[in-house]
């Protein structure tokens, strides 16, 4: 709860400094995302590696645990989908690409600002990723606060799906405690997945 007040105060200081900032400033922050980018990429990939029960995961790794990530991929995406029916403004593949962030706020933005500018421009660019990145703190904190009653009316591994990439880190406590220790493995082998999948499906989405 406490990094996502931070990230949105970030964020709206972010744009109060763009409403008065002079052109030097402008070049430079349309500079910045990339290098943000490559170090996002980066220590998504430090992460794996640093992480011990990597290989071991990697071994018991059964088809049944393959499942639950694709299912939660084919949801999101059919409703991101049907989002771009009330959201008249995004077509079908922006609202999909805002989708495949899958609670991933800090990439997801970034990187839909650095696919989407070429062809949209930056204005555009910058709106939808805007539009991610609230869109993917939102499910996290729905995925922190919402986990007992996903579990008590969809079933166990309803939090894991909702909780996106995070089922791996910051929603494994409250996972383990109302879906079952024994839901802990399959959570983060869930988590690893989309989040292997999130620059694929956004750069997919955005050419």
């Amino acid at each position: 709860m406490k990094n996502n007040l931070i990230v949105i105060l970030c964020f709206t200081a972010g744009i109060f400094c763009g409403t008065f900032a002079n052109t030097t400033i402008s070049t430079y922050c349309e500079k910045l995302p990339q290098f943000l980018l490559y170090a996002l990429v980066i220590q998504v990939g430090l992460n794996l590696g640093a992480n011990a029960e990597l290989g071991k995961m990697i071994k018991d790794i059964r088809f049944s645990s393959l499942l639950l990530p694709f299912f939660t991929i084919i949801g999101t995406l059919v409703f991101s989908a049907a989002a771009s029916l009330l959201l008249t403004s995004w077509n079908i593949y922006d609202c999909m690409a805002v989708g495949s962030g899958f609670a991933y706020y800090s990439l997801s933005s970034l990187l839909i600002v650095q696919l989407k500018e070429a062809s949209a421009g930056i204005e555009i660019a910058s709106q939808l990723g805007a539009i991610a990145l609230l869109a993917n703190i939102i499910r996290e904190m729905l995925a922190l606060f919402g986990a007992p009653l996903y579990a008590s009316f969809f079933g166990k591994f309803a939090p894991v799906s909702v909780a996106g990439i995070n089922s791996m880190d910051v929603c494994l406590p409250v996972i383990s405690r109302y879906s079952g220790k024994n839901i802990v493995p399959v959570a983060i082998i869930h988590g690893i997945i989309l989040e292997i999948s999130v620059p694929l499906l956004i750069s997919l989405f955005c050419k």
